[in-house]
């Protein structure tokens, strides 16, 4: 067997050179290029910072509500799972799995992932919404602030597939303004758990000063 590097700062430090080495970041700014970089390092895809879509002041104001100790709520668990929490001072929530919830699914004929937004209306002013599994739950965030529901402060919309998906982060990105929210997202099928908890956790790296 060949070596290798074990070093995990040095796997990472050589991670991005070849990342800024293959990819096209123009078009992003300093700070943007950070989430654009994981997003990048997590797909193990340099075509996917084409796919990009950063609303002008959504780290800014996702890094504000970070040091304002936002709420943070997860569609699904596995977003959850995937956040950094050490520099958190309070757990990530998502109510997917919440007693009330397949109740209110069952109710309403919908997914689980649009009910459990019932449960959320306590937590979400000012919040960072972080969706990377269900376009249902997209769709359904984005008729709640089209009904008036109090805004959060940033979405991470990214959820993946083929039904509603691409649909969904299409109409977050064309509305984002008239909805009243920074946001960001990618364009088509792809997106996912891994690269939703990818962009916020570089904005808590951000937070805490850190860049790659």
């Amino acid at each position: 067997m060949e070596d290798y590097i074990k070093d995990p700062h040095k796997i990472e430090e050589r991670s991005f050179e070849m990342i800024r080495e293959a990819t096209d970041l123009s078009g992003f700014t300093d700070i943007q290029q950070q989430v654009v970089m994981r997003l990048v390092h997590t797909s193990g895809n340099p075509e996917v910072a084409q796919q990009v879509r950063i609303s002008d002041n959504a780290i800014n104001a996702g890094i504000d509500a970070l040091n304002q100790n936002q709420a943070v709520l997860c569609d699904v668990e596995m977003v959850k799972q995937g956040l950094t929490k050490r520099f958190l001072t309070q757990q990530p929530l998502c109510f997917l799995n919440h007693e009330d919830t397949p109740k209110i699914a069952s109710a309403n004929g919908e997914t689980r992932t649009m009910s459990a937004l019932e449960l959320w209306a306590p937590y979400l002013e000012n919040s960072i919404v972080i969706i990377g599994n269900a376009p249902t739950a997209l769709f359904r965030l984005m008729e709640m602030l089209e009904a008036g529901a109090v805004k959060p402060t940033l979405i991470i919309g990214m959820p993946v597939g083929f039904v509603g998906a691409p649909e969904s982060k299409d109409y977050l990105w064309h509305h984002h303004q008239d909805l009243g929210v920074e946001c960001m997202t990618l364009n088509g099928r792809i997106g996912g758990s891994a690269l939703a908890a990818g962009a916020f956790n570089t904005l808590v790296r951000l937070k805490n000063g850190l860049q790659f």
